[in-house]
């Protein structure tokens, strides 16, 4: 077992459902197709009118597309803006420049129209309302209502507080317009359409009982147009959550007194073993990149930094099509001095991890719940002093529950998701530790178990009853490590330099590796992995 996660690919029922989603999406972007062509007839006959009614219209300055020498950088003007997200009840009353992409656009009349601008995961309604106290005309408000959706527009106005509450928008308050700018107008249809994107299953389910037909965007198309499917409010949470993990799991290992590292991409050989490398040509010379950036880790132990981590990508060429593999992924990596035992990176991995689950529960309750309402999930489970299995206790409790598993064999996906609804039936937690793996099942560099060795001092950590983490004491003495790396086919030549560095004076240590990804995906428990990774790279998929 590595001590990553590796590839994947999308499932039969991810494939039905962009099938599914691509033929109802065909008939409605060739409908969109013709009201945007008739629109931009509209638009094209309307402006060749315009000369002459902008002329008229004294309030012409308060409106109309930027040309773009004008946001060049051209100059600095002191004007301040607001932030959509800031915008309260404090603010009523006061004048405001905000800028936001036009998610909706309403017109009501031909003096009055309303248009939603997003910022981030903050929404605002802003009205538009032809008075000439206002310095609004009918001219700006027909722009307006002309302007495409996610278009990127700037709009001043004064705050207003609603009579009645608002559902469709984050900040409860409105914006009366007195000026709006169109900076870069989106094109007219849109390959996907952020509400459709935005629709949770209960929606679906809902518009079914209806017996009406939404449309689905399934996960390739969403993919495709990843720029635009990152701008719905779950996606806008689930990259937030991530960036808090990877901000949570800093902070600890700071504090416990980790130096951050970078280790080299670009390696010799293998860095796990087997044969799941990208291999390529470095200056004439065969290479890969790195699986992992384990034994460079190690080796800043042999350099004396007691303790060392690393964020940084990880590279795996499985052909794993499953929904938690990815060929490339973000690693959250660790290594330690050990004085005693290696429950010592336990006991590191029990703090790091309650402290990242706490941190998100007290500090990201808005993200949280915009993820929920989209894809709703119970909250993990989990101990304030994390649990602690052997594998032969797993392997027992699954046996108990009629689940035969190979006495000295790793578990499977299936065995796993078991194991974790037992562990969580009889402990009350999702969140544990399995150690003391087989050492046939890990990799060459784990050290075997002083009373029994077919028997590795390792561990595995899991949530949901997926694996997240392995982790393990590694072997410190150059015999034992190039007599194991032989065992497990591996050419010693491939890596002499860090088989040599232990050579001169190697301190006991072990660590583990987790993928970041998948740490976001099973704390959320999101059906699959893509949706935690910003632009996925899976065995199908190198764009966008």
């Amino acid at each position: 077992m590595s001590s990553e996660p590796p590839p994947a690919a999308a499932s039969a029922e991810d494939l039905a459902a962009d099938l599914s989603a691509s033929s109802i999406s065909k008939k409605q972007l060739k409908k969109d197709a013709r009201k945007a062509e008739k629109a931009e007839k509209a638009a094209q006959r309307q402006q060749q009118q315009q000369p002459q009614a902008d002329a008229e219209d004294p309030f012409a300055a308060n409106y109309g597309d930027v040309p773009v020498e004008e946001i060049q950088s051209k100059a600095i003007s002191g004007r301040v803006w607001t932030g959509i997200g800031d915008l309260d009840e404090a603010a009523a009353g006061r004048s405001v420049l905000i800028r936001g992409a036009a998610q909706a656009i309403r017109p009501v009349s031909k003096k009055m129209a309303f248009v939603v601008l997003r910022q981030s995961m903050s929404t605002v309604q802003c009205v538009l309302v032809a008075s000439a106290d206002a310095g609004v005309s009918t001219q700006m408000v027909r722009f307006a209502t002309s302007l495409s959706k996610e278009s990127i527009v700037d709009v001043e106005g004064v705050v207003s507080l609603p009579k009645e509450p608002l559902k469709a928008t984050t900040q409860q308050v409105e914006i009366q317009v007195r000026k709006i700018y169109c900076i870069n107008r989106a094109i007219p249809t849109l390959p996907i359409n952020l509400e459709d994107a935005s629709r949770s299953e209960t929606e679906f389910e809902k518009a079914e009982q209806a017996g009406e037909k939404l449309v689905r965007v399934g996960q390739d198309t969403r993919l495709n147009y990843r720029a635009i499917d990152l701008r719905t409010p779950s996606n806008q949470a689930i990259f937030r959550i991530q960036c808090q993990v990877e901000n949570k799991f800093r902070d600890f290992l700071l504090s416990k007194n980790f130096v951050g590292i970078h280790s080299p991409k670009l390696i010799a050989g293998s860095s796990e073993g087997g044969a799941a490398v990208f291999k390529l040509q470095y200056n004439g010379q065969p290479a890969c990149l790195a699986q992992s950036p384990q034994l460079y880790k190690q080796m800043g132990i042999c350099g004396g930094f007691e303790r060392v981590f690393e964020v940084g990508p990880v590279f795996r060429a499985e052909n794993s099509n499953t929904h938690r593999h990815l060929c490339e992924f973000v690693g959250l990596d660790a290594e330690m001095e050990i004085k005693e035992h290696y429950f010592e990176v336990c006991d590191i991995i029990d703090g790091l991890f309650v402290a990242i689950f706490k941190h998100l529960n007290e500090n990201c309750k808005k993200e949280l719940e915009t993820i929920n309402r989209q894809y709703p999930f119970e909250p993990l489970k989990y101990l304030e002093k994390t649990l602690k299995l052997t594998y032969e206790e797993g392997i027992q409790m699954l046996k108990e529950a009629g689940t035969e598993i190979e006495p000295m064999g790793d578990l499977n996906t299936e065995a796993e998701k078991k194991l974790g609804r037992l562990v969580k039936e009889k402990y009350g937690t999702e969140f544990f530790i399995l150690y003391r793996y087989p050492l046939a099942v890990r990799p060459f560099y784990t050290m075997p178990c002083y009373d029994n060795p077919s028997y590795s001092n390792s561990f595995d950590v899991f949530i949901r009853g997926e694996e997240i983490i392995s982790g393990a004491q590694r072997i410190h003495t150059p015999e034992l490590l190039s007599k194991r790396a032989t065992e497990c086919g591996i050419d010693a030549c491939t890596i002499a330099s860090y088989i040599e560095s232990f050579s001169y004076g190697a301190p006991p240590h072990g660590g583990f590796g987790v993928g970041l990804e998948r740490v976001v995906m099973l704390f959320c428990a999101l059906n699959n992995i893509r949706k935690t990774s910003l632009f996925p790279r899976d065995p199908q998929r190198l764009v966008p």
